[in-house]
C-alpha cells in the first residue's frame, strides 16, 4: 500500500483530536480513543476535508486490544508512517501523602505501562522511516502534581531513551512541548484559569506539525 498512515492515540479530544484532523487528508488516520462521541465527531470533520479515518474506540491500557489493533494495522497497511501519542491520565491534584491509590494505579497504567507496551508493538510498524511523537508537560516535582508529574516524567524518560537508541537506525522519535491549551485535563488542574489566554489546540497542532515537517 502507498497510502500514508497516521496512528493517533488519544484522538477523541484535545491535541490528539486536533492532530488527527490536521493530518487528514494527506494521511489515513487510525484514531484511538475512549470517547466514542469524540471519535465520531472527528470522523465527520476528517470526511469533510476529503480524508478517511478508521475509528478504534478502545483503552490503551488494554494490552490485548492494542496488540490486536497493531496486528490489524499490519494486515491492512503493513506499516505506520507516524504515531502521535497524546493519550494521558491526569489524576486529581493532591499532596503526595494523600495520593489515592486508584488514581496512582491508573496514572501508572495510562502514562507509563501502556507506552512501554506500545513502543515494542509499534517499532516494527514504524520501521526505519517512520516517526513517533510524544508531548512533554514538565510537571514532575511540582507540588500537588505527584501522580501526574511523576508518571508523565517517566513516560518522557522512556521516550527519550528510545529517541537516543534509534538515532542511527530509525524510527525518528520526537518530543515536543505544547503551549498551554484549554483541554479538559488542564481545566481540572487549573479550574480558575482564564481559558481565553490559552492556545487553541488546532493552532498548536499546525504549529507543531510545522516543526515535525511531516
Amino acid at each position: 500500500m502507498t497510502e500514508k498512515l497516521a496512528l493517533v492515540t488519544g484522538a477523541s479530544r484535545g491535541l490528539g483530536f486536533a492532530f488527527a484532523e490536521a493530518l487528514a487528508p494527506e494521511y489515513h488516520v487510525v484514531a484511538v480513543g475512549r470517547t466514542v462521541g469524540g471519535l465520531e465527531d472527528l470522523d465527520d470533520r476528517i470526511k469533510a476535508k476529503g480524508g478517511q479515518a478508521t475509528l478504534a474506540p478502545m483503552d490503551i491500557t488494554n494490552v490485548d486490544a492494542m496488540a490486536q489493533l497493531c496486528r490489524s494495522v499490519f494486515d491492512r497497511w503493513g506499516k505506520v508512517d507516524v504515531w502521535i501519542h497524546t493519550a494521558v491520565h491526569g489524576a486529581p491534584l493532591t499532596p503526595a501523602s494523600f495520593i489515592d491509590q486508584k488514581d496512582w494505579t491508573k496514572s501508572v497504567a495510562n502514562n507509563v505501562t501502556a507506552v512501554g507496551q506500545l513502543i515494542p508493538y509499534l517499532t516494527p510498524l514504524l520501521g526505519s522511516e517512520g516517526q513517533a511523537v510524544f508531548f512533554d508537560d514538565p510537571r514532575g516535582g511540582e507540588k500537588f502534581f505527584g501522580s501526574y508529574g511523576a508518571t508523565k516524567a517517566a513516560q518522557i524518560a522512556l521516550a527519550s531513551s528510545w529517541q537516543k537508541e534509534t538515532q542511527a537506525t530509525g524510527p525518528k522519535v520526537s518530543i515536543l512541548t505544547p503551549n498551554g491549551m484549554p483541554t479538559g485535563t488542564r481545566a481540572r488542574f487549573f479550574p480558575g484559569e482564564d481559558r481565553e489566554t490559552l492556545a487553541n489546540p488546532h493552532d498548536e497542532a499546525k504549529r507543531l506539525l510545522a516543526e515535525l515537517r511531516l
